[in-house]
């Protein structure tokens, strides 16, 4: 069982030039209440099964448990998935001695992008981009999760 650590930022800046790879990621839930989130992923031609846990309280860290799985019981799965569906381009963008995966959503989460990085511990320094803008760890309208219940686009004044 493992303990991801991962922080959380909006994109203010041109990164595109910085991409070393991209994949296209499709994903529902099984369960999206926050004590356990039961994901299903298709990223690229891949499927995966991911169960998290509660966040800790700054909202960085939280048990993770992911498998990979055939494409075609994702597909299956993602057809009995709570309503809401995100839809997402994931670009691996080094900076320093990490890779941040910023994500550019689509559908009615057009127009948001989020970068994100993992750590190894929540205090663990990193170099910031010039692109990375504000930090929204721990911020629920942020999570993919949340995402599918209420989308970017619905927000009354878009993202802060």
């Amino acid at each position: 069982m493992a303990q991801e650590i991962e922080r959380k930022f909006l994109v203010k800046g041109a990164f595109k030039d910085q991409i070393e790879r991209s994949t296209r990621i499709v994903q529902g839930y099984l369960s999206s209440v926050p004590e356990r989130t039961v994901r299903v992923r298709l990223k690229g031609e891949k499927g995966f099964l991911t169960i998290k846990g509660i966040g800790s309280a700054s909202g960085a860290s939280r048990f993770e448990w992911e498998r990979e799985i055939p494409a075609s019981e994702a597909e299956q799965l993602l057809a009995i998935c709570e309503p809401g569906v995100i839809d997402k381009v994931r670009h691996l963008v080094r900076a320093g001695g990490h890779t941040f995966e910023v994500d550019e959503f689509r559908g009615e989460n057009d127009g948001l992008v989020v970068a994100e990085i993992e750590l190894s511990a929540e205090d663990e320094s990193f170099e910031r981009p010039v692109w990375l803008g504000s930090e929204v760890t721990g911020d629920a309208r942020y999570y993919n999760s949340m995402l599918m219940k209420q989308p970017y686009t619905t927000w009354a004044t878009g993202a802060g």
